[in-house]
């Protein structure tokens, strides 16, 4: 083809440019307001205090107590480091559209017309239609969640004893893998490396123990994998107590985390405790033990950790009776 000057070009009309697209005042508080609450709830859900998730995401405490309080506007980087810091998503931060596919406005519509007593029954199915298909199952294991004071440590051996299951806490198995305290892994390597670790720790204690009592952190919920894992491959059970049981006794343990140098202490609990309510109910049974002693929340426990298991008969026979399961007990690093 000649291209030359008498060569003509066609004419293309600019397209024509629409208003960009600007929400109402009220939409832009309701947003702010919105990815404020996300925030607030994804940190009491994870334990950390503001200052914590300052010194992990890089924002200063000010700007946090205002994103949380829905006066702050931020940028899609410093969100976005704020989701790293809590191991989440950008997405778990930001309020959901309007409009949604069409298959999940009909769950949840379902979901919204179906009877209380229903939902416990729908939850199992979903997730065994979102679950592992190779999943070891639940077998002889039982898992105990809920926050510190809550009595796991305590409880969890003497029920390993009782049953004559090993007894594993995750927390002490974490430290031995990385090589130091969790407070210095999180300071150092953050909160979602340490949930890598316990998710590590969990898989291999699944994978070699079809018997045992699991003691779980507090803030394994928080999760959404790792803890499916648990439910799956567990029978959790939620131990349970009022606030202010759970907080004279991590006061009688000499330590406030996650706490730590916050004056407002007890108000912290409550928020942890009312971000993680929702899912440590999905254990597969809840032992209150608040006013109880301890001899009588161990009796209760034995005989939920009883009827949790007639269904399950051992694949292998269970270790000696009371047996703490470590690394040298298993013959390598967890």
């Amino acid at each position: 083809m000649n291209y030359n000057a008498s060569t003509k070009v066609p004419f293309m009309p600019e397209p024509r440019r629409s208003a960009p697209a600007k929400l109402a005042p009220a939409d832009v508080e309701w947003v702010a307001a919105a990815v404020g609450r996300l925030v607030r709830a994804g940190r009491a859900k994870r334990g950390m205090t503001r200052r914590q998730l300052a010194h992990a995401s890089g924002a200063s405490e000010r700007y946090l107590a205002q994103i949380e309080a829905g006066a702050g506007n931020p940028s899609v980087i410093v969100l976005a480091a704020v989701a790293e810091a809590l191991d989440v998503p950008i997405s778990d931060l930001l309020p959901r559209p309007k409009e949604r596919m069409p298959a999940m406005a009909r769950i949840l519509d379902l979901v919204a017309r179906a009877p209380a007593s229903d939902l416990p029954m729908a939850a199992e199915l979903l997730e065994a239609c979102t679950g592992d298909a190779f999943s070891v199952g639940r077998a002889q294991r039982i898992a105990l969640i809920g926050l510190r004071g809550a009595g796991k440590s305590t409880l969890g051996r003497k029920l390993g004893d009782q049953l004559g299951f090993p007894f594993i806490e995750l927390d002490p198995l974490v430290e031995q893998e990385y090589g130091a305290p969790i407070p210095d892994l999180i300071e150092m390597a953050g909160v979602a490396t340490f949930r890598r670790y316990e998710r590590a720790c969990l898989d291999r204690v699944i994978a070699q123990q079809d018997a045992a009592v699991i003691a779980t952190a507090g803030g394994i919920v928080s999760n959404v994998e790792t803890f499916g894992v648990l439910l799956r491959s567990t029978h959790t059970v939620w131990i349970k107590a009022r606030p202010d049981e759970h907080m004279s006794r991590v006061v009688q343990q000499g330590d406030f985390r996650p706490m730590a140098k916050n004056r407002e202490a007890m108000a912290d609990l409550n928020a942890i405790l009312e971000a993680r309510a929702a899912d440590y109910a999905r254990a597969h049974a809840v032992l209150e033990t608040s006013g109880d002693p301890i001899e009588r929340s161990c009796e209760k426990l034995l005989q939920i950790a009883k009827r949790l298991l007639a269904s399950a008969p051992p694949e292998r026979p269970p270790p000696a009776a009371g047996e703490i399961l470590s690394d040298h007990a298993r013959g390598g690093p967890l």
